[in-house]
């Protein structure tokens, strides 16, 4: 049988994830998961703590190595690359941390500017022009570049994250927990430049996230995962009326509910 023909509208992958796993040791933590990413989209992972979310990502990045399945770059498999190839794969991505994972002893322009200078192998003064210049794209000043991560609150520590996230202008960023530890205000103001400067950029963005006011802000799809696998995948529009009962009782915070009860099986 002949495959359907793609719309002319319809973007091309950037991510294709198919039957991922992932144990530790005896404990199986991805069980088959299926996710893609279309080139520009904002895609957003919800679930509980310990479902998979961080592995799922740290698998495509590398930095777990899936047992099994099949994981594309835009359409290159990267389940198996050398360490060359691979590093080639990565200078493609950006990531915020969740405890943002700034250098204490690097004043904060040189975090922002530290994959410029490490990975590009960019001059210190160009590379100081770029850092206050995506610094200035999150909100912050100069001055603030010459400031050590210690002297910032939560909320400019995220924003520096940002900027670093985003300093090389990768082609997919990925955020694991961007607004954790902030006030709401704050939180908002985070996704806001998480909005603005993903696309300005183009870029492809995968986040994971138990914050739903983000998932609402920053999303186009957002994907469930539960039990090792996605059990619900689409737009954000989508969401409040998705009729899966694992999804209901996730976004709107509710005890009951098929996820309780499978907690109370244990």
């Amino acid at each position: 049988m002949n495959e359907p023909t793609p719309s002319p509208a319809q973007k091309p992958q950037k991510i294709s994830c198919r039957g991922i796993t992932k144990s530790f040791g005896a404990k199986r933590v991805l069980a088959g998961v299926d996710l893609d990413i279309a080139e520009g989209e904002s895609m957003v992972v919800i679930g509980g703590s310990g479902t998979g979310k961080s592995v799922t990502i740290k698998c495509i990045l590398g930095l777990l190595k899936h047992d099994t399945g099949s994981i594309k770059v835009d359409g290159v498999e990267v389940s198996n690359l050398g360490a060359r190839e691979r590093e080639r794969i990565n200078t493609k991505f950006g990531m915020l941390f969740q405890g943002g994972a700034l250098f204490d002893s690097l004043p904060v322009w040189e975090n922002v500017a530290f994959g410029l200078m490490h990975a590009q192998k960019m001059k210190r003064r160009l590379a100081r022009e770029k850092a206050i210049e995506k610094l200035a794209m999150v909100g912050l000043g100069a001055d603030v570049g010459r400031l050590f991560p210690a002297e910032l609150s939560g909320g400019m520590q995220k924003r520096v994250s940002l900027a670093r996230a985003i300093a090389t202008e990768p082609e997919v960023i990925f955020f694991d927990e961007p607004t954790t530890g902030l006030d709401p205000i704050m939180a908002d103001v985070i996704n806001n430049l998480i909005f603005e400067t993903t696309r300005k950029l183009g870029a492809t963005t995968l986040s994971i996230t138990h914050d739903m006011a983000s998932v609402r802000k920053i999303a186009d799809k957002v994907a469930m995962i539960h039990g090792g696998k996605i059990i619900w995948c689409g737009s954000i529009k989508e969401i409040d009326r998705s009729g899966n009962p694992f999804v209901e009782q996730f976004i709107h915070g509710r005890a009951d509910g098929p996820i309780q009860m499978q907690v109370r099986r244990l």
